[in-house]
């Protein structure tokens, strides 16, 4: 590709597309990969009650995660801006309901989760030092502050910086898994058999720990839709975004699935249950003098997920201020390096100020009635458009049977909280109810109308972003009409 800026023929300043195939499945199996395939296994066991039917659990998460990716495939080739179910929602049912979703992810899912994930990181790379207590609270986010700074810069200064780190860690994170395996399947080779006799006794088939036992799985599967906040970077999308797919998903169900094996078969059911670090327990019991080897491995994976999810997250941004929901500042892109410094700025900042709070994970759960509503809407607006406009080009076409599964189950997904975790879903449906009235006052409302304050302060903040980062605006593409 040539080093030259991308134009259109008004010279308006637009993202590069810098990311290849090989760069795309990096990305999506980089983030889907994190701390959970190394903690979470822990929380699947404990609501299904037996090693069968655990592995079922994890292996339906996989079936759900290709279903779901394999939609947003279908609509990252139709519709080809960056934000994921953002751009979708917002082609399809109107600003409000895609402000509402661009807002609870502002607002406290996104910078928390980087938060989460940098703390994990921080955790297990200070742990070595402190081998017979925990570590020291500020140092751990000391430790955290300086991977979401340094990462923020990275890609800041340049989108093959990050691709490149980002390609490094997953082939890191994924050699870590491969020993996990090789030394579970040689124990299983061995004979060592037993914990998976009568491996379904005890089962429990209760719906609603089942549905938690999934909540798990999925967890550790999140990151199948990163690919599609970033679709305008990626290089002949029709082809690479559905084949990153279509490589990724099922390596990843495939490495958890044998990850959860090389687990059962060395450790008892109890030992997996009483461990807060399932693969630190299972490097201590088989790995010997290299088990220092899984804390690195999961600093890595964190490491990996950390720059995904920054990615990801600063590109949403980045397409809510080109559409009008957030402020000019955030659309700004450097004049020589063509990335979108102040979207990533700001997403990096806002991930620093949630490292003050203790339980993060708290937070989060505030959260996942949202976002499963909002996954699940983003599928709705498929099937919405396939009957509104059926003419549409459409590179990649599924059976409507891969969208209406994927809805029906997002249904259960989102209805269950509401009976086994009320507090928290209704916290999540006000704070996201919360938008409404921002988006009337700043978005709805014309600019004669909207108070003066609000107007100068957007004013003074773009000219000085403008000035301090380099950055100039992109220029605000016409919304395409969508026709039959």
């Amino acid at each position: 590709m040539a080093d030259d800026l991308q134009k259109d023929s008004t010279n308006s300043l637009k993202l590069k597309k810098e990311l290849s195939l090989l760069h795309g499945v990096c990305l999506i199996v980089g983030n889907m990969i994190g701390s959970g395939i190394f903690v979470s296994p822990k929380g699947v066991l404990l609501y299904s009650g037996s090693y069968g039917l655990s592995l079922v659990i994890w292996v339906i998460g996989g079936i759900f995660s290709v279903i779901g990716a394999l939609c947003y495939a279908e609509l990252g080739t139709t519709i080809t801006k960056s934000g994921a179910s953002y751009a979708y929602i917002l082609e399809s049912f109107g600003g409000l309901l895609a402000f509402i979703r661009l807002w609870t992810s502002l607002l406290i899912v996104d910078p928390a989760s980087i938060a989460v994930i940098a703390i994990t990181f921080a955790n297990y790379l200070v742990q070595p030092f402190y081998p017979t207590c925990i570590p020291p609270y500020m140092a751990v986010r000391l430790v955290a502050a300086m991977i979401i700074s340094l990462l923020t810069a990275v890609n800041c200064g340049n989108v093959k910086w990050g691709n490149t780190m980002q390609v490094a860690s997953t082939v890191a994170k994924v050699l870590a898994l491969i020993v996990i395996i090789i030394a579970g399947m040689v124990k299983l080779c061995q004979g060592y058999t037993t914990n998976f006799e009568n491996s379904f006794d005890d089962s429990n088939l209760n719906a609603g720990d089942l549905a938690l036992a999934l909540y798990s799985a999925l967890y550790s599967y999140s990151g199948w839709d990163t690919l599609n906040f970033v679709t305008e970077e990626l290089k002949n999308p029709e082809r690479n975004l559905p084949l990153s797919i279509a490589i990724s998903i099922p390596l990843v169900t495939v490495i958890y699935v044998l990850t959860n094996v090389a687990y059962y078969t060395v450790l008892d059911l109890n030992t997996v249950l009483d461990s807060e670090a399932v693969a630190v327990t299972f490097a201590d019991e088989i790995l010997g003098f290299a088990r220092w080897l899984i804390p690195i491995s999961v600093a890595i994976s964190c490491y990996g997920g950390l720059n995904s999810t920054l990615i990801a997250v600063s590109r949403l941004y980045f397409v809510g201020s080109r559409e009008g929901h957030l402020p000019t500042a955030l659309c700004m892109i450097h004049v020589n390096r063509y990335t979108p410094i102040p979207a990533l700025i700001f997403s990096g900042g806002m991930s620093l100020i949630y490292l003050v709070v203790e339980d993060v994970f708290q937070l989060i759960n505030y959260f996942s009635f949202n976002y499963w509503l909002f996954i699940g809407l983003s599928i709705v607006s498929q099937i919405y458009l396939r009957f509104k406009f059926p003419d549409m080009p459409r590179p990649v076409k599924l059976s409507l049977f891969f969208p209406i599964t994927f809805c029906l189950c997002t249904v259960f997904l989102v209805v269950v909280p509401l009976y086994s975790d009320t507090i928290n879903t209704m916290v999540g449906i006000a704070v996201a109810l919360s938008g409404v009235p921002v988006y009337y006052v700043c978005i709805y409302l014309p600019p004669d109308r909207q108070p003066k304050c609000l107007q100068k302060l957007l004013g003074f903040l773009t000219l000085n972003v403008q000035k301090l980062c380099l950055c100039c605006a992109v220029d605000s593409e016409d919304r395409k009409e969508i026709v039959a």
